[in-house]
Parts: C-alpha cells; sequence; structure tokens
C-alpha cells in the first residue's frame, strides 16, 4: 500500500511491514445503515480498515485466497468468503433465497460492487466457471464461493423416495444458474442443509 487503504476481515492480518493503522468499522464498512440491515438480515461481517505505507499481509484459517477484479459489476459472495477489498468497494447485502437457506447460510448474502479487487477465500483453489445463455452451470451448494454477471439462481431438488429409503447419490440439492457470467466454487463441499439429506 501507498497511503490507501483496505477493508479486511477483522484479526486476518497475519503480518506486515511498513507503518499500518487498523480500525475496526461499524456494520461490515457500511456504516450504522448497515450495520442495522445485517443485524435484520443475519450476514455478519466483521470488518476493519487498514491504511499505511508497506505490505499487510492477510490470510483466514490457511485457506486458498483467490482475487477477484471487478470493473464496474457486482460480485456475490458469502460474507464468510470475503477476505479484503479495495476501499473503494461499496458493500451491502442483498435476498439469496433457497440457494443462501441450501448452504446453511440463512436467506441473504454481500454484495460487492464498484471498479477494484476483492479476495475471496475457498477450501483449496477456486474455479471459475462461465455461464451463458447456451450452457447453464448446476452447482452443489457445498462447493459454491460466489458468482458475479447477469446470472439468475433456481434451486433445484432431486429428492425422491430412493432418497428416503437411503440409497440417494447424496447430490440430492444444487443450484441451477441461468444467464451470462462466471461461478466460482471450490474443490471441497461445507456441510449443508442439502448434503445432510
Amino acid at each position: 500500500m501507498t497511503g490507501d487503504a483496505v477493508k479486511a476481515k477483522n484479526g486476518s492480518m497475519v503480518a506486515y511491514d511498513g507503518q499500518m493503522s487498523f480500525k475496526k468499522m461499524t456494520g461490515g464498512g457500511e456504516g450504522l445503515r448497515g450495520m442495522v440491515t445485517r443485524r435484520l438480515t443475519g450476514e455478519q461481517m466483521a470488518v476493519m480498515e487498514v491504511k499505511g505505507h508497506g505490505t499487510c499481509y492477510f490470510a483466514d484459517r490457511a485457506s486458498e485466497i483467490n482475487l477477484v477484479r471487478l470493473h464496474g459489476e457486482k460480485l456475490y459472495v458469502e460474507a464468510g468468503n470475503l477476505l479484503c477489498t479495495d476501499a473503494a468497494l461499496r458493500t451491502g447485502t442483498t435476498f439469496t433465497g433457497l440457494r443462501g437457506a441450501s448452504q446453511g447460510n440463512g436467506l441473504f448474502t454481500t454484495t460487492v460492487e464498484g471498479s477494484g479487487q476483492a479476495a475471496i477465500i475457498s477450501h483449496g483453489p477456486a474455479v471459475a466457471l462461465r455461464v451463458t445463455k447456451q450452457s447453464p452451470l448446476q452447482v452443489d451448494p457445498g462447493a459454491y464461493v460466489a458468482h458475479t454477471g447477469d446470472l439468475r439462481q433456481q434451486f433445484q431438488s432431486g429428492v425422491n423416495f430412493r432418497t428416503f429409503m437411503g440409497e440417494g447419490s447424496g447430490e440430492a440439492f444444487q443450484i441451477r444458474f441461468e444467464g451470462e457470467g462466471l461461478v466460482y466454487v471450490q474443490p471441497s463441499e461445507r456441510e449443508t442443509v442439502g448434503g445432510d439429506v
């Protein structure tokens, strides 16, 4: 950093050189309104602002770090998968519906928008999969990390009699993405509501 700032997950700094200052931010960096919104939605995110001159290193439980460059578009990411962003990027919350519930993360998710970079974390290197109008994509809710672009989501259930008899494939729920954009998935599945069925 050369006098600029980043917003990062509280406690994620592991080392730095030079002169840095750290300040806790309210409401996930969105001020009082963000704090109220996040409490109502349950999409909690504790953020600090890091300013200074030098190099600051961030990490979270040895997770893989993936940089996503935004050029005016919006990134949808679970708060737990967002490590840090350029200070110029705006964060907010949005309704996800059954996709969030199937992951066990609730009905809302975090958005990041503007121009700059965001660092997202995943269990193993995230893979960015392209979705086009001709090629929709089905994703396991436990492997989903984030997405960008003009995408519509549809929750799909493959629950049938065999599932209840214990003969299911273990892939009872998926999220179908249609439109144009990128979906980031990780090579490891979280425990989800869908994974327990």
